[in-house]
């Protein structure tokens, strides 16, 4: 019997919503908490301001659109040199500046519409495109889970299967309510194994403070500093769409259309202004979290809300924060393995159910090159900021489309002909 899909607006019983909130919460904490230790803050404030972000995100879109707003890796090497010469606060300033220009854009796409993504970005190019989200992330899942190791350590080998295990076979075996929380299920069966192995430590949860607030602070604005982080925005827009495209085709509806483009974006570019003006990282939409939906089947936005609201609590709550940081990285690669994998298959899905043609040649063209750009590991750098993997292929995917659809306008291809 096929599992019973839960819909973006059903409402989900207490006893339902409280496992599955965990659930999310647990699949964007490795890589959400990841940011603030690369910049040297503490995440409780990442972690407040996520999840305020996600509660934000939820309104905007009027709740018709799950996603859940994470740190946002996109900003890394441009904010890693504003905070080497000027401090984090200027980083901040270049954060709310981004924000704005970003939810601009939005204005933008609400006033000329989304017809254009079908021409820059169709089937054939936007497949690719969303694949690259989650393959170009592999070698992170493999790398958490301790396989990329000069040395490894079968400690690190046997939990991350274990993880990797329990998450695959429980899609397969679990039945009834387990079969709608395998992701939890597999990170609990993880956190045992590690246990048992011996590699856990509750040294921190110990020192911890039962309540502390986040560290607040405020932006400082220098030109310099704005005018290097800004050329990021191009990789979040890129990321965003590929996203919302994904999340569409999971829950088989269009949110390009319904909420709108221009709501997801906004809300996305809301957050990340808000997040710096109270000294937080900017914002992102997270794959790990579609691809908890991919595999669970459940859309609602209120288990959506319900772990950002465990976010927030894990902001304030110092000994609840300390405890899920115990968990061991290899306990996340091996769920990062799965999700990752999903967002991938999920890319190749679109193809499918746009039955592109690969006797054209143009489609041919498009997916070939794209997935040769997005994996080759070519970088082209635009001052500070580095174009790579995804948000590179998607830009070359772009211009190509582009160039077919003049060329189409002049009549000058010979798709006609074949």
């Amino acid at each position: 019997m096929e599992r019973k899909i839960i819909q973006v607006e059903d409402r989900v019983p207490v006893k339902l919503l409280i496992p599955l909130s965990i659930q999310h919460m647990f699949a964007m904490f490795g890589a959400s908490v990841l940011v603030p230790f690369l910049f040297g803050i503490n995440p409780a404030i990442v972690l407040f301001m996520n999840g305020v972000g996600t509660l934000l995100f939820i309104f905007i879109t009027k709740g018709k659109a799950p996603a859940y707003l994470g740190s946002s890796f996109a900003f890394l090497a441009p904010a890693g040199l504003v905070i080497e010469k000027f401090g984090y606060r200027y980083a901040l300033g270049g954060f709310v500046a981004i924000g704005i220009c970003g939810m601009l854009v939005a204005l933008v796409i609400k006033k000329f519409g989304t017809k254009w993504i079908d021409i820059v970005l169709p089937p054939a190019a936007m497949g690719p495109v969303v694949a690259l989200i989650g393959l170009e992330l592999a070698g992170n899942a493999a790398s958490n889970g301790g396989l990329l190791d000069e040395t490894i350590d079968p400690r690190n080998v046997i939990v991350f299967l274990v993880t990797l295990g329990v998450a695959v076979f429980g899609q397969l075996l679990f039945r009834k309510f387990l079969s709608v929380i395998p992701i939890l299920i597999a990170i609990i069966a993880g956190y045992a194994a590690a246990a048992l192995c011996g590699i856990l430590d509750f040294s921190a949860v110990k020192e911890a403070s039962l309540f502390a607030l986040p560290n607040f602070q405020t932006p400082l604005f220098n030109a310099e500093a704005i005018l290097t982080i800004l050329p990021a925005i191009l990789l979040v827009t890129s990321e965003h769409i590929g996203h919302q495209v994904v999340t569409s085709k999971i829950v088989g509806r269009d949110l390009l259309k319904d909420p709108g483009l221009h709501r997801s974006l906004f809300g996305d570019f809301f957050s990340t202004a808000l997040s710096g003006c109270l000294g937080s990282v900017p914002t992102t939409t997270y794959g790990e979290n579609i691809g908890v939906m991919a595999v669970t089947k459940v859309y609602s936005v209120q288990v959506i809300g319900g772990a950002a609201v465990l976010s927030i609590l894990c902001s304030v709550v110092g000994k609840l924060s300390a405890l899920i940081n115990t968990i061991p990285s290899p306990v996340i690669g091996g769920i990062s393995f799965l999700l990752y994998g999903m967002i991938g298959t999920s890319g190749l899905r679109i193809l499918v159910d746009s039955k592109v043609d690969y006797g054209k040649s143009r489609n041919l063209m498009l997916t070939s090159v794209i997935f040769i750009t997005g994996l080759s590991g070519i970088a082209l750098k635009m001052g500070n900021v580095e174009l790579t993997g995804m948000v590179l292929a998607c830009i070359v995917g772009m211009i190509l489309s582009l160039i077919f659809y003049v060329l189409d306008k002049w009549k000058l291809t010979n798709d006609a002909e074949q």
